[in-house]
């Protein structure tokens, strides 16, 4: 026992004899701790936390024993009922503690592949745009020379110049329409004036929008609804939506075949659901289609019409103003092609 009025030397002596019967005891303590930690290596932080603050009180505990050589004296009552309330305060600190920090390396680590996957997508969009841009510009410039130099002179080749340049403009136009709305909704600068819109409208203007390009491509267009809701959205944004999906299914439903918008109402939400004649989507593919600049195809040239391919950025811009709707978007293999459904919330009162 280490008396109050002790010098420093005699302090140091007993600490001296102290120590040799702490380590002798705590040590081993520590040692086994240190193995479980190495265990739990690949565990849960949690658990790495409440084994961190559970063997330095273990290893108290056994180097007050030692020490007192089990002689249950006050002072040692005391002194463990202390270490015992330590425990129970610190372990339970420990555990909410450790999860917490869990959840932040989760989320942190969740951000980080976002922020990776995101950064991935804008140079795959960049690489894909650029290669789209290049090659209607390459044609325009081609063709204006074309024009310019004389080489076509005879007014039918000329017309058909002029037509050809007036298309490659299109598409260009387009793209760059695309990237600024895509721009839009990743910045999250997209601000949408709500209202109740009736669907019967949006899809009867996105139907007759898109029938002069079906009928040149030989393909049905039609919309059944067994019910024509009304939804709580932005008027221009949900008629790019349903623009995008009916010609993305235009365009990928070969000719004599068959596109079917159908409207309903089901558990509670409005249901748009576009069907298309593409054949089907290939399993490793159908997760990625609504990713910027997926087309699930290799063909990079476009016919003369311009509606073979598009730019890769429409079911990346209709899933994006869909979610800003708070409705939800997904794709499935359906019959002989694929069906795009579409869930909105509807309109309140």
């Amino acid at each position: 026992m280490i008396d109050s009025g002790e010098s420093m030397a005699g302090m140091l002596t007993h600490v001296w004899h102290i120590l040799p019967f702490a380590l002798l005891f705590a040590l081993p303590v520590a040692v086994l701790g240190g193995v479980v930690l190495y265990l739990l290596r690949r565990g849960s932080i949690a658990s790495t936390m409440t084994v961190l603050v559970v063997i330095p009180v273990l290893a108290t505990l056994a180097g007050v024993l030692g020490i007192s050589q089990f002689m249950f004296t006050p002072m040692l009552t005391t002194t463990l009922l202390v270490c015992l309330l330590v425990g129970l305060v610190t372990v339970p600190a420990a555990v909410l503690l450790g999860r917490a920090i869990a959840r932040r390396t989760v989320w942190e680590r969740e951000a980080r592949e976002r922020e990776r996957a995101a950064e991935a997508s804008r140079r795959e969009l960049v690489a894909w745009i650029s290669h789209d841009l290049r090659s209607p510009l390459a044609g325009i410039q081609a063709m204006a020379e074309a024009l310019a130099d004389g080489v076509v002179s005879e007014r039918s080749e000329v017309a058909d110049y002029a037509q050809r340049i007036s298309g490659e403009t299109t598409r260009l136009s387009g793209m760059v329409g695309d990237l600024f709305e895509l721009s839009r909704i990743t910045a999250g600068a997209l601000r949408l004036t709500m209202s109740a819109v009736p669907l019967r409208d949006v899809v009867s203007d996105a139907i007759a929008a898109q029938t002069p390009v079906a009928e040149q491509k030989q393909v049905r267009l039609r919309a059944d609804a067994g019910a024509w809701p009304v939804v709580t959205g932005s008027d221009p944004e949900l008629a790019r939506i349903v623009r995008n999906l009916v010609s993305n299914a235009i365009r990928h439903t070969p000719p004599d075949g068959t596109v079917a918008v159908q409207i309903g109402i089901e558990d509670g939400n409005a249901v748009l659901a576009v069907d298309d004649g593409c054949g089907g989507i290939p399993d490793d593919e159908i997760a990625r289609v609504f990713d910027v600049a997926f087309r699930g195809t290799q063909a990079r040239t476009p016919d003369r019409s311009g509606t073979t391919t598009g730019g890769g950025l429409g079911l990346a811009i209709a899933k994006g103003l869909v979610e800003a709707h708070r409705g939800q978007i997904g794709v499935r293999n359906h019959g002989p092609g694929c069906r795009f459904e579409v869930r909105l919330p509807l309109a309140v009162g």
